[in-house]
Parts: structure tokens; sequence; C-alpha cells
């Protein structure tokens, strides 16, 4: 098993709303390098939920990827913001995966929080000017991460 951590705006999609759906796709990643991370992805992972461009930013919670390699529809909606006028059916550019929700933490894990336990290679959120919606975890800090 592999550990990720994902972010999402809590104001477009938030943990809440995972809870409440129990499993979604997590469409509209439109970064190679935070793409090829959801390609890595196998099912059974497990991924930290990061709630950003907030106060304060940070984990919230825990979720499981149940089926990989899907290709993002959001790439062919014309009308979404996520439209990708060099994608096509035949050879879509963006691929996903479908996640479940697994838990709410009970208390968030602050982003100073996690700068203040893990230097940038142990989690790379904590890097200066890393801006990936899509992160791999080391297991070592992702059971310390589950541990806090």
């Amino acid at each position: 098993m592999n550990y990720w951590l994902i972010k999402s705006e809590p104001q477009v999609y938030s943990i809440e709303d995972l809870k409440r759906e129990n499993t979604t796709i997590w469409d509209g990643v439109r970064n190679y390098q935070a793409r090829n991370f959801l390609k890595q992805m196998q099912k059974g992972d497990l991924a930290f939920f990061y709630h950003s461009n907030c106060k304060p930013p940070g984990i919230v919670g825990l979720l499981e990827i149940v089926e990989t390699n899907i290709i993002d529809p959001t790439q062919f909606e014309p009308k979404s913001p996520y439209f990708d006028a060099k994608s096509s059916i035949n050879q879509p550019r963006w691929q996903t995966v479908k996640v479940q929700f697994k838990q709410i933490f009970p208390a968030l894990i602050c982003l100073n929080t996690l700068k203040n336990r893990f230097s940038p290679e142990e989690l790379l959120v904590v890097k200066k000017g890393n801006r990936l919606s899509v992160v791999p975890v080391p297991e070592n800090t992702a059971k310390m991460i589950l541990n806090l």
C-alpha cells in the first residue's frame, strides 16, 4: 500500500462533500506531474485529504483509492473549466482515480504543525513553492501523520 496527499479547496470540494457522497472521481487535475502521481496510485492506497487555500490549511482526513486509470471526463466538456481542446476520446491526456471516504480526523493537522514536524524531503506539501495537488507520502511519514 502506498500513501498520498491530495489537495482541494474546501469551498470547491471538501471532505464533508466526500463524506456525503462516499465516493467520487478526483477530476480536474491539470498538472502533468500530479497526473503522473494519479497514474501511479493503486486500489487500496490511502490518501490524506488536505484543505488548501483556506485558513488554516491542513490535513483534515483520510480517503482510500478504490479505482484507478479512469479517464477524466471533464477534459471533454467544453463548458468545464477543466476542458482540454487538445484531448480526444481516442487520445485522452488526463486520467484520474475514484476515491472513497474513510474518516474525518478529530482535529485539523495544520500546515504549521506539518512544517514543524517534517522536512520537505519527508513531506512535499511543506516544501516552499510546492503547488502540486497530488503528492506521494513516504510510508514512515504517513505513519507519523496517522499518530498525530
